[in-house]
């Protein structure tokens, strides 16, 4: 896969796919971007907390507010984060598409996005095998680009990501308040105080 060369690209996808292992992960990382393009039809799965009774429900709140349509899984998500086998990640995922045609797909990086949650490195390995191997045909995949420099501070967009989108303040805010009053995250919260500025992302184009 190679990455692509544009920062200010123009907008032209139509159907796009948010894979995610939470409820929140969407808002977190690439909330800005589906409220900067509502006229996309966005479809966002989480893998995780489909029997949890408070994050379950809030997940399809914060849908409503993303203008998105979505679903859930209810893959293991205890504390220890005892691996999981990649092809029940993938059937998972598989499971609870609607479609296997779009034109872009967002998810995790590889690395996660923070020192560290192996669920979301799982989940970014598993669409990319998928993806890789067209059982979910997209024309990109776009992966989030943010570290925390190995725990150190709080998770932040990488300086040499592909795509790097400055959030306009009223986007900024609509998504802080799904994080806050959505979610029902604290002002002092990891994912509030992460909320960021400025989304980023790694772009990969089918070949």
């Amino acid at each position: 896969m190679a990455g692509t060369e544009a920062k200010d690209r123009r907008w032209v996808f139509k159907r796009c796919l948010v894979i995610v292992a939470h409820p929140d992960d969407e808002t977190l990382w690439a909330g800005g971007t589906i409220l900067m393009y509502p006229e996309s039809e966005w479809t966002i799965i989480t893998l995780c907390r489909k029997s949890d009774p408070d994050r379950g429900p809030k997940f399809f709140k914060a849908l409503e507010n993303l203008h998105a349509t979505g679903a859930m899984g209810d893959l293991d998500d205890g504390p220890e984060q005892t691996p999981l086998d990649t092809r029940t990640v993938q059937s998972s995922i598989l499971e609870l598409l609607p479609s296997e045609r779009f034109d872009v797909i967002y998810t995790h990086g590889l690395r996660g996005e923070y020192t560290r949650h192996r669920r979301h490195e799982e989940t970014a390995e598993a669409v990319r095998t998928l993806w890789e191997s067209k059982q979910i045909c997209a024309k990109e995949l776009w992966m989030f680009a943010y570290e925390d420099g190995g725990g150190k501070y709080l998770p932040c967009a990488i300086e040499d990501a592909d795509v790097k989108i400055k959030l306009p303040d009223e986007i900024w805010r609509k998504k802080y308040d799904i994080i806050t009053n959505v979610y029902g995250f604290g002002p002092e919260s990891f994912e509030a105080e992460t909320t960021p500025k400025e989304e980023a992302f790694y772009c990969f184009q089918s070949g």
